[in-house]
């Protein structure tokens, strides 16, 4: 934790029936409960010295025993929500009891001798909670003093936005976004202070087109996209590209860098699937979601750019996949009135269907970067992963504006892998979710430059059905002879039985001509097809050779990663200053 650094208040307050010491520096604000005698406080609750007289050894504490047994709470300034000003007469309806009937009779009736601090408490299971406290003042000088002060260091948060522009997706998961933002997440907001401007999304890729080309994007500090990943998927869309375009960025070339995006992503998850959500704040909690951007968290983020023939496919911040997870996709669409069994029921079919296919990966291994995709060490919140290699390739970017001959040094480095494919993957983070608390690569991180690329060749059933399992295990999913995994920069894959550009339009090409090639390769079925589709974050590509780019740091999120369960005990423990 934080060091509390010079004192700017230190005041005796009350809290409900107790005097606290309390203190503000630039970075904590903390409340110790004074332990004194009943003469002192004589409105004190008995339990207050329960602490003291229970048993014989309590009484004989020493005073330093004394002063490490103090009820004490520590909050830090940066994860303060707003501060108000109290009405007694409020908080006497709270509590109207004897006691602060006799504590109101010994102040008088000034009425602002109060005032509320809202701020994070830390739950189970990386949830966060908005709190709150009040303390009562002795005047109401003292108590302006407070507020002013605390309001001075929230203000000086440079880093919490002010503005938001809010898209909610009415359709998503169970049809409850907009319940969801207007209970949940508005109240907090109004709370805090920021001020949105909310807009419901009328038909599929509204808010990408709405970015693109008539959002006002200087007037706010952030987007918010209160749905699915594929609401998330249609915000990241039009951010980048609009980027790019105001930016004179070409976003059709595969080799041509990105502008990274200077507005911040918030994710309210209220879909039927929140993978991005999940691998970046650690749960599918609205609040908790909120309460990220409030404090103005932010957590850079890689994105993949897909590309064909220097063609802009698409973008993928999660899964890239093709063979097993295509096909369950490309399946699954066909029943999409069954919800979300229909991933169940499709991955079954697919599973016994048991297609794979030829084709050649070409991949650009990311060198000398620190960690691999088979670490036993997680991508957590200040990564020391993400920085390092974040900062390598800064370096690495600027020492190719000086000399661009070194580019070309990197293409003989370029590997080839050839053969029959049951699932070619590409995770540029965990893809984690509850189903699958260690996602396809459980070592890939947020936001160092690669992806995991991931071979499943050919196998049994049963070999592959290990495979799957070992998804929810905490068994090496990568420990098995059939599959191979590689961290990369960059990466190509051509199907074998690519002959031309309309042989990869998924859309307009019909299966027929390619029977008979097929069933060289499947004797026992002569409808297999020749090639699958691409999985890329649940939408299916219209191409299946693709080039595929990781743009580090492209998108920043209003989170800060999965907090270590070390950190969540350190702040929810009793302090000890």
């Amino acid at each position: 934790m934080e060091r509390p650094g010079r004192l700017l208040l230190l005041s005796e307050l009350r809290v409900r029936n107790s005097a606290y010491d309390v203190s503000l520096s630039r970075s904590l604000l903390t409340w110790k409960r004074r332990i004194s005698s009943p003469v002192y406080h004589p409105f004190r609750p008995r339990q207050d010295f329960d602490l003291v007289t229970t048993n014989e050894t309590q009484v004989n504490l020493s005073n330093d025993q004394l002063l490490q047994k103090r009820v004490c709470h520590s909050v830090s300034v940066s994860e303060i929500i707003s501060v108000r000003e109290e009405e007694e007469e409020n908080i006497c309806k709270r509590r109207d009891d004897g006691s602060w009937k006799k504590i109101k009779e010994r102040e008088g009736k000034d009425c602002r001798q109060a005032f509320t601090v809202l701020y994070v408490e830390r739950c189970p299971q990386h949830r966060w909670r908005c709190a709150e406290v009040t303390f009562t003042c002795s005047e109401a000088a003292l108590c302006q003093r407070w507020v002013n002060s605390i309001r001075e260091q929230l203000s000086a948060i440079t880093s919490r936005p002010k503005q938001l522009l809010v898209y909610i997706n009415p359709y998503s998961g169970k049809r409850q976004g907009k319940r969801i933002y207007e209970q949940k997440v508005a109240p907090l907001f109004a709370q805090a202070g920021v001020s949105t401007h909310v807009i419901a999304t009328e038909h599929a890729d509204y808010a990408r087109d709405h970015l693109r080309t008539e959002a006002e994007l200087k007037k706010f500090d952030g987007v918010v996209c209160v749905g699915g990943d594929g609401m998330f998927s249609e915000i990241i869309h039009g951010l980048i590209w609009r980027t790019q375009i105001d930016g004179g960025v070409d976003p059709n070339c595969a080799d041509e860098a990105l502008l990274p995006c200077s507005l911040r992503i918030g994710i309210i998850p209220a879909g039927s699937t929140d993978c991005i959500c999940f691998a970046t704040v650690g749960t599918n909690d609205p609040v908790t979601s909120a309460l990220h951007i409030i404090v103005g968290d932010s957590q850079p983020m890689d994105v993949c750019s897909v590309h064909h023939n220097n063609i802009f496919l698409r973008y993928s911040v999660s899964l890239l996949g093709y063979g097993f997870y295509g096909d369950v996709l490309t399946d699954s669409e066909r029943k999409r009135w069954m919800g979300p069994a229909r991933y169940d029921l499709s991955g079954v079919k697919m599973f016994l269907t048991h297609h794979y296919y030829e084709g050649a990966v070409s991949y650009l291994p990311a060198r000398g970067i620190m960690g691999t995709p088979r670490d036993a060490a997680r991508c957590r919140s200040g990564c020391v992963v993400c920085q390092h290699n974040g900062k390598q390739l800064s370096e690495k970017a600027e020492r190719y504006e000086m000399d661009e001959a070194s580019e070309s040094e990197s293409e003989g480095e370029w590997r080839t892998i050839r053969g029959k494919f049951l699932a070619i993957n590409a995770a540029s983070m965990s893809c984690a979710c509850p189903r699958s608390p260690k996602g396809l690569s459980p070592a890939a991180h947020l936001s160092d430059g690669t992806t995991d690329l991931i071979l499943v060749r050919k196998c049994s059933r049963f070999d592959f059905l290990r495979h799957l399992l070992r998804h929810t295990s905490k068994d090496d999913q990568f420990d098995l002879n059939f599959v191979e995994v590689h961290r990369v920069r960059r990466f190509c894959f051509t199907p074998r039985h690519c002959q031309s550009d309309s042989d990869l339009d998924l859309r307009e090409n019909g299966k027929h001509q390619i029977f008979s090639q097929i069933c060289r390769d499947h004797p026992a079925c002569g409808c297999a097809p020749a090639y699958s589709s691409w999985n890329c974050d649940g939408e299916i590509l219209t191409h299946t050779a693709i080039d595929v780019r990781v743009q580090s740091n492209l998108i920043r999120l209003f989170a800060r990663g999965i907090e270590e369960p070390t950190v969540f005990e350190d702040l929810t423990s009793p302090c000890a200053i």
